[in-house]
């Protein structure tokens, strides 16, 4: 395996563990809301600030999903549904 192939692999893996603690968030939020249906988008939001707000990886993450943004159709970010648990697990 070369080094770019590396790199790219590594830079993955880091966008899903970010995005799965924003996928956990996200619902944690959903879930202390009583599971009202209509805001997911804002769960997503701020799921996601508050995740970067504490992570290292949150220069990466934001570089990363900058450089590729159709990164955001394959993974499920983009089409989170609160409430809807296929969406909260762990990619595979």
């Amino acid at each position: 395996m070369d080094i770019e192939t590396r790199r790219r692999k590594q830079r993955e893996l880091m966008v899903q563990l970010v995005e799965r603690k924003v996928r956990s968030r996200a619902q944690q939020l959903y879930d202390e809301r009583g599971q009202g249906d209509g805001h997911a988008l804002q769960d997503w939001v701020k799921a996601e600030s508050e995740i970067l707000e504490n992570s290292i990886l949150a220069p990466l993450y934001r570089r990363v999903r900058e450089s590729e943004p159709e990164a955001s159709d394959h993974d499920g970010a983009l089409s989170f549904t609160a409430g809807d648990s296929s969406t909260c697990e762990s990619p595979a």
